[in-house]
């Protein structure tokens, strides 16, 4: 198996049946839990309506699309063992991986959010995602931060 993710190993997703994206297939794939995809498709659904009417925008598509673009991270720090010391490396991320970040991040947050249903929860995080706060978006910031405090051992990295 290839350590570099390929075309041929990447899987195409359908778009779901609402909104035909994707990038909400996606999300609703991350949030399922135990298999049950008819729950998180429901609790995914009413989160994008929710969260549209809080910020008093027609398509809940494009908020949720404007959420992702300010959670997905541009640099993450590897660690790296060079001459008996690990140092933290910062690297550019990948378009996948930038979404599979972010698609995480949401998730965790929300899930992190207590004594709310799941839709609510999602929704508030999809909001401050879009309002640039929010967990998922300190998430992002600290990804940020962490790797231009190391950016004095980027010389390490290899390509």
């Amino acid at each position: 198996m290839p350590r570099k993710t390929t075309a041929s190993l990447q899987r195409v997703l359908n778009p779901d049946r609402k909104y035909q994206s994707v990038l909400v297939q996606r999300l609703i794939n991350k949030s399922m839990l135990d298999g049950k995809k008819l729950v998180a498709e429901r609790a995914v659904y009413e989160a994008l309506e929710t969260a549209a009417k809080k910020l008093d925008h027609e398509n809940p598509l494009e908020v949720f699309e404007k959420a992702l673009k300010n959670v997905s991270p541009n640099f993450e720090v590897k660690s790296r063992r060079v001459g008996g010391a690990n140092y933290q490396i910062p690297f550019p991320v990948a378009g996948h991986r930038q979404l599979h970040y972010a698609f995480s991040w949401l998730v965790q947050s929300a899930r992190g959010r207590k004594g709310i249903p799941f839709a609510q929860r999602l929704a508030l995080e999809i909001v401050d995602a879009y309002n640039e706060t929010g967990v998922a978006f300190k998430k992002k910031e600290d990804t940020h931060k962490m790797a231009e405090a190391n950016r004095a051992f980027a010389h390490f990295a290899r390509s």
